[in-house]
């Protein structure tokens, strides 16, 4: 008696390693023409988010579009004193807001055209998201 319940917990348990491992190495559908129509599950989006460029080397300008779900650059260099423009080119609202507490950027909830400006007066790197997208990201890095 004492075994077969030994066993049969055994048994429970290796059910359970084997369906976990199923999880972990299912291996991913292929994209239909009409997966990416359906929404992410991200407020306002649809299709996947844009894959990362890698493209993190600092741009000198003082504008930044916001397109395709991304900050374009992702990364602007400015020297003190400058003004940067943020526009909104999407057909969804975005937000320009520092990240962490206490950072400087902190737009209104952004229409299609609508742009943002910031006077950077001291220097530093300002990271920065889209509050209704977290996954969109860059930086602004200011020089003296």
């Amino acid at each position: 008696m004492r075994h077969s319940r030994i066993l049969q917990r055994a048994l429970v348990a290796g059910a359970c390693l084997v369906a976990l491992a199923a999880c972990g190495q299912a291996a991913p559908a292929a994209p239909s023409a009409s997966s990416a129509d359906q929404t992410t599950g991200m407020p306002g989006m649809t299709g996947a988010p844009p894959a990362s460029t890698g493209d993190t080397a600092p741009v000198a300008t003082d504008e930044v579009s916001i397109k395709d779900f991304a900050f374009a650059p992702g990364t602007v260099t400015v020297k003190v004193g400058t003004t940067v423009t943020w526009k909104n080119s999407d057909q969804d609202p975005h937000t320009v807001t520092s990240m962490g507490s206490g950072g400087p950027l902190k737009s209104p909830t952004m229409q299609t055209n609508d742009t943002y400006k910031y006077t950077f007066t001291t220097p530093g790197k300002f990271d920065y998201l889209c509050t209704i997208h977290p996954f969109m990201t860059a930086s602004v890095v200011v020089t003296p």
